[in-house]
């Protein structure tokens, strides 16, 4: 049988399908934050640019909040619960792909969720050292503590990104699309049964009225 085939079969030998696990919440939040990081990047050198930079910066900070909530409260897979393991597990996970083993669990695998959460740690510390900076508090210190966590942010983007070209050949399904659509490869009982439009929306609508609010100076304590 082929590695293909292999993919495609579950332990039980049933025929694997496409099944949603990523809901609405989840994929707003993540192409948000993509859209928000890549913004605030771009615009950190620019002193014209400068407001926007901190609406990008403020929603980053937003919806890392929001997704620590769902991820207490949201569906099964966007739980920490699901994908927060010990390390010893998320050394296994390392070692296996090393060996070229496929991850076949549904969800985030152990490597992928440390990432994210490291990752969504630090985009918080960038938006404290930001409003510190901006508040002249702890004089250039917060400055320069602003621009290396940012630096390693983007470190552990660049990260991110690879690990998921990467486990896309080794799983053999487009790891990017199903944050797209949802879908990926597994059971039918392992779907999620509802994809969260309503909460999603509102994650959509009021991340950008957020971000309108920071643009637009009608929250001054945050940018003054």
């Amino acid at each position: 049988m082929s590695n293909s085939l292999n993919n495609a079969v579950g332990a039980t030998g049933k025929l694997k399908k496409m099944i949603l696990v990523w809901d609405i919440p989840v994929r707003v939040f993540h192409w948000l934050l993509v859209i928000c990081f890549a913004g605030a990047w771009l615009t950190s050198e620019s002193e014209r640019l400068q407001m926007i930079h901190y609406a990008f910066g403020y929603t980053s900070c937003l919806l890392v909040v929001i997704r620590l909530i769902w991820g207490v409260i949201g569906t099964r897979y966007a739980r920490f619960t699901q994908f927060i393991k010990r390390p010893n597990a998320v050394l296994e996970h390392f070692m296996a792909v090393l060996r070229g083993h496929a991850h076949h669990d549904v969800g985030h695998n152990p490597a992928g969720g440390l990432v994210m959460v490291v990752l969504m740690l630090l985009i918080l510390v960038i938006g404290l050292t930001g409003y510190l900076s901006i508040k002249e508090f702890l004089g250039n210190f917060a400055g320069e503590a602003h621009e290396v966590v940012a630096n390693l942010a983007l470190a552990f983007v660049i990260v991110h990104i690879l690990a998921a070209i990467v486990m896309s050949v080794l799983e053999r399904q487009n790891l990017v699309k199903s944050m797209v659509d949802g879908k990926k490869q597994g059971m039918p009982e392992q779907a999620i049964r509802y994809p969260q439009y309503f909460i999603g929306a509102l994650v959509l609508l009021g991340s950008l009225y957020f971000f309108y609010l920071i643009l637009s100076g009608s929250l001054p304590a945050l940018t003054q």
